[in-house]
């Protein structure tokens, strides 16, 4: 599954409904940044527009045909799909195509286990990874055999792949085990702060997050214009203007088709999500359809539970939109939305002050919805005025 930095690789994946009509170019383009951010160098792209999925390998004969010539061409060692394979789709993959298959699931994980520094992170991926490849593990055998064929020599009782699998999974068993004591020590952390306001930041990976939380709480947590630069959660003190705290903390990206596996065992630092007061949904403004992203989080928010937790719209990144009108658009489709720059640090006091209405429960609400109606009055006479 992972692969050596600088690989060369070949994308592929389907033009689904949200990008049948978008460019060529566009269609891969998250795959890109994820590829990219693997440490791949991206040698070329295939996307399948109209044919069925193939049951055997995924892709039509057709653009097997192309990516088959375009790796020869390129010299590239590596086809990415946008897309999560069956084990038999990935075999049948590389028997035909002869180079290496990483499938979506199989690049995100190996993103995060670049990423992961703590020993939390660590044991959350490597559960993941685990769980990912057990049922992947017969196409990584060449030698299938047993210990050679006929009575007599079957050998010790086991084939090596039966080995394996077993003690994958005794290290599933154990890494669960380390992880349920991870659970037990964030919990009572949790207990011990139980008399404050707790404020969640989520979003799509490379929404700012990290940046936005550094500006509110004056931290200095690592940030990079990257994928999932953050994997493990921090948490600080949030004051505003009047006086008033809260906890904040930074959580780790979400994204489309995020691994069902990475889910389920980042269950210890998504807990912190799950029991927020409130959580700050946080969107990347330039972001040309940021729709998407959010519901992508909604998805992820409602698999661990957290979807019916108080949430907040912010759209980070205000400084990289091309302009006002794009602004107004923004405004007058999510009207009770905050909208900031957390590089250029504008709109946060706006933000610090909406943060603590919230939190004040229902007082704090309405004179939100009504501040909130103001501003779609307001973009719909400026439309209306153009």
């Amino acid at each position: 599954m992972p692969h050596a930095r600088g690989e060369r690789a070949v994308l592929a994946g389907r033009a689904g409904r949200i990008s049948r009509g978008a460019p060529e170019g566009e269609v891969l383009t998250e795959l890109r940044l994820l590829a990219e951010t693997a440490g791949a160098v991206v040698a070329g792209e295939v996307v399948q527009r109209r044919s069925p999925i193939r049951a055997s390998t995924f892709l039509s004969k057709g653009k097997m045909d192309e990516v088959r010539e375009l790796a020869l061409e390129q010299e590239a060692t590596l086809l990415l799909l946008d897309d999560d394979l069956s084990p038999g789709q990935a075999r049948n993959l590389e028997d035909d195509l002869k180079i290496k298959v990483v499938d979506r699931s199989g690049l995100i994980l190996d993103i995060f286990a670049r990423r992961a520094r703590t020993r939390e992170a660590r044991l959350q991926v490597e559960l993941a990874q685990l769980e990912y490849l057990l049922p992947r593990l017969t196409r990584l055998w060449t030698h299938l055999s047993r210990l050679g064929g006929g009575i007599g020599t079957r050998g010790p009782g086991e084939t090596q792949l039966e080995v394996d699998r077993r003690r994958i999974r005794e290290r599933i068993a154990k890494l669960k085990r380390e992880l349920e004591g991870v659970v037990r020590e964030r919990r009572v952390q949790r207990k011990g702060r139980r008399d404050c306001h707790k404020v969640s930041l989520v979003g799509y990976t490379n929404a700012g997050k990290s940046t936005l939380f550094n500006a509110l709480t004056r931290a200095h947590v690592y940030v990079e214009d990257q994928l999932f630069a953050t994997l493990d959660p921090t948490t600080r003190a949030f004051a505003a203007d009047d006086g008033a705290r809260a906890l904040v903390t930074d959580t780790v990206g979400f994204i489309r088709k995020l691994p069902p596996h990475l889910v389920a065992s980042f269950r210890a630092t998504l807990e912190e999500v799950a029991e927020a007061d409130l959580l700050l949904h946080v969107v990347d403004a330039a972001e040309p359809d940021p729709e998407a992203h959010i519901q992508a989080v909604e998805t992820v928010l409602e698999s661990i539970g957290a979807l019916e937790r108080p949430r907040f719209l912010v759209f980070n990144k205000i400084d990289a939109l091309p302009d006002e009108d794009t602004m107004l658009g923004l405004r007058a489709r999510y009207p009770g939305a905050s909208f900031v720059s957390a590089v250029e640090r504008t709109g946060l006091r706006d933000l610090r002050r909406d943060v603590l209405l919230l939190l004040r429960g229902e007082a704090g609400r309405t004179a939100m919805t009504a501040r909130a109606a103001s501003i779609r009055r307001a973009a719909e006479e400026a439309e209306f005025e153009e």
